[in-house]
């Protein structure tokens, strides 16, 4: 049979409805407002350009009061997977320093953000992007975000090829196909890209499926205005939970034969973590198993998926506009009831799968085809040099030398991928000589915690995130080492606002922006990332941190079972009980406190250097100190 989709009835739409309804498919106002003698766009063009890749910004640490706000673009790239090529990474280095702020920021969907590029440059930046073989078009806006996948570059787990395979190909198959973004950046100038798989392309005009209707001439898969809201979605492998599965609206998780052979997909959809402060109607949510699929049929059941939320999500409040909210209002069942009249069949059961967990795949493996593959940990995701951390460089030399392509992580890591062994002990020496700490001696705390930007480029932060958590899980990490729990480790997450980029609804430990320096702090995420942690206290102060964290940390480690995280701790003991203990919880006295302060001589070299990696890590000399003589004398 084929389904027309049914139009729903007429609706009140928010301003933006009509900005894009009038954007002549993503052209205006930005085409024109372009080449305007201006240092910003307009609202109308701001909401646009978003479609193109691109957020205006301004830097909050540098408004001058009555003069003009220091206006400049955020890019951020769309790259299905991580995936970024050698070329591409020294063309975005170079743009860092031509164009930007000298540093670029791994994202947590995998992608490189560029930060602090004037209007007056944003058309040669993108350019440089475009003939560079990346692209921007679709990492922000309404419509699919970058597709993620696990960034493990494996070659002989047929699994993990065809995740990254079907990421790319479910990302061309929901890239807007307006010509506006060649027309504009390349003034109309036809862009190299890699051919499409037949059979999205198929699928894209509506062949080979259930699922026809009538494909818009332009955007056969968006129509006019686009989606009501961001759409974001992911690939990944029975297990490997490296993706965050549970917090997209889509994802695919591989399903192969004994042989290797793809037979399908199990399909979890509604999962999001945005929400609003003191808005009841808006919350974070882990996504529903929705069924499997036949690889035959993915294609077609993705777009019945897009096409529902398309035709029913929510147009007027955009607070819930997510597809986890048309979920909510209509219940599971009904929601399945429609996408299965899209996609012209009934969806199978979810298959079992094995217990998810969270990978992050730093320091060296085994790639499966005679060459290696390393992780490399980024401190917050932010690829700079400063002081005797000098990543930026870093990266950049292996790439020269190596002609290595790497993969962005989702938890804002690089990996480098097709290593050659003699070239191993090269790559390390060059991460050894630029300070980049090798991963089995990064904190646990700092190698799991992901914060987002915030302050002071991000318009939506109340408060500080990227920038306050070294110090932050310095000070956690002294706590932990009070209370007895000196090896103790779990997943913490932080961002300046609700809106939950670094996820930390999904955390054991989270941390989310409600004041300026107060955070809400949320409790009880699990280890793997599979479910949503609760809010335990509202604005948590930042100088009250170790008053409200250690009865926490004090009650875990009395009343914890064998082996148990913190955040099964915390969800398991009930957010009464640990109430209950903190109001008759005493602090522990710290050893050496009161009037005597026991010293230590250093010379003047050391102390230098003691005072430079305080500085690097947000921390206090006396922590650095404690914990280099610490480890040596355990």
């Amino acid at each position: 049979m084929v389904y027309t989709p049914t139009k729903p009835a007429e609706k009140k739409v928010s301003k933006l409805e009509g900005i894009k309804e009038r954007s002549q498919f993503l052209r205006e106002p930005v085409a024109t407002e372009l080449k305007e003698d201006t240092t910003h766009f307009t609202e109308a063009g701001i909401q646009i350009l978003k479609f193109h890749g691109s957020y205006q910004q301004y830097n909050r640490d540098e408004v001058v009061r009555g003069q003009e706000k220091p206006y400049s673009m955020m890019l951020r790239l769309r790259n299905p997977g991580g995936y970024i090529s050698p070329e591409l990474y020294l063309t975005l280095d170079d743009i860092s320093d031509k164009y930007g702020n000298h540093t670029l920021r791994a994202t947590t969907r995998q992608a490189f953000q560029l930060h602090g590029i004037l209007k007056k440059n944003l058309k040669a930046t993108l350019a440089d992007i475009i003939r560079s073989m990346g692209s921007t078009l679709g990492a922000c806006g309404d419509l699919s975000r970058n597709v993620m996948a696990p960034p493990a570059p494996y070659k002989n787990k047929p699994e993990y090829v065809l995740a990254r395979q079907y990421a790319t190909n479910i990302a061309d198959l929901l890239t807007p196909q307006t010509p506006a973004y060649y027309e504009i950046w390349l003034d109309g100038e036809k862009a190299v890209t890699t051919e499409e798989d037949p059979a999205v392309v198929a699928a894209r005009q509506g062949q080979g499926g259930q699922v026809e209707g009538s494909p818009h001439p332009v955007e056969p898969i968006y129509g006019v205005q686009y989606m009501p809201r961001k759409f974001k979605c992911a690939v990944t492998v029975p297990g490997d939970n490296s993706v965050d599965a549970y917090t997209q609206d889509i994802t695919l998780v591989v399903i192969t034969d004994a042989n290797g052979e793809l037979e399908g997909f199990n399909v979890i959809a509604g999962g999001g973590m945005g929400r609003t402060h003191n808005k009841e109607e808006t919350f974070a949510r882990t996504g529903d198993h929705i069924g499997y699929v036949d690889k035959d049929d993915v294609y077609d059941l993705v777009k019945a998926i897009v096409f529902t939320q398309r035709d029913f999500g929510e147009r007027y409040n955009r607070r819930v506009s997510r597809m986890k909210y048309l979920i909510h209002r209509w219940g599971l069942p009904k929601f399945i009831e429609e996408v299965e009249k899209r996609f012209g069949k009934k969806i199978d059961g979810f298959r079992p799968l094995p217990e998810w967990k969270y990978e992050d795949y730093l320091g060296w493996h085994e790639q499966g085809d005679g060459k290696l593959f390393v992780g490399v940990h980024v401190r917050n995701g932010r690829v700079h040099n400063e002081g005797k951390l000098r990543n930026k460089l870093a990266l950049r030399e292996i790439v020269e030398k190596f002609n290595v392509s790497m993969r962005v992580t989702p938890s804002q890591n690089v990996v480098f991928c097709d290593v050659s062994p003699e070239d191993k002990a090269a790559i390390q020496e060059i991460l050894d000589r630029n300070g980049i700490t090798e991963h089995s001696k990064v904190d646990s705390l700092e190698r799991y915690a992901m914060a987002c930007p915030a302050l002071p480029t991000c318009g939506l932060a109340v408060t500080e995130s990227e920038r306050i958590i070294p110090s932050m899980l310095g000070r956690i990490r002294k706590l932990l080492n009070k209370v007895g729990l000196k090896n103790e480790t779990f997943v913490t997450r932080m961002t300046g606002c609700p809106n939950g980029c670094a996820r930390p609804y999904m955390a054991e430990l989270g941390f989310v922006g409600q004041a300026p320096k107060s955070y809400q702090l949320w409790l009880g995420g699990s280890p793997n990332q599979t479910r949503l942690a609760r809010p335990y206290m509202d604005r948590l102060h930042e100088d009250n941190l170790e008053k409200e964290l250690e009865p926490l940390f004090a009650c875990f480690k009395q009343n914890r079972n064998e082996g148990e995280s913190f955040g099964d701790f915390c969800d398991r003991y009930t957010f009464e009980a640990l109430r209950t203990f903190t109001e008759t919880y005493e602090p522990i006295k710290a050893v050496g406190s009161g009037r005597r302060r026991n010293r230590v001589g250093v010379s003047d070299e050391l102390f230098t250097k003691l005072k430079a990696k305080a500085k690097a890590d947000g921390t206090s000399m006396a922590d650095v100190l404690e914990a280099v003589i610490g480890d040596r004398l355990d």
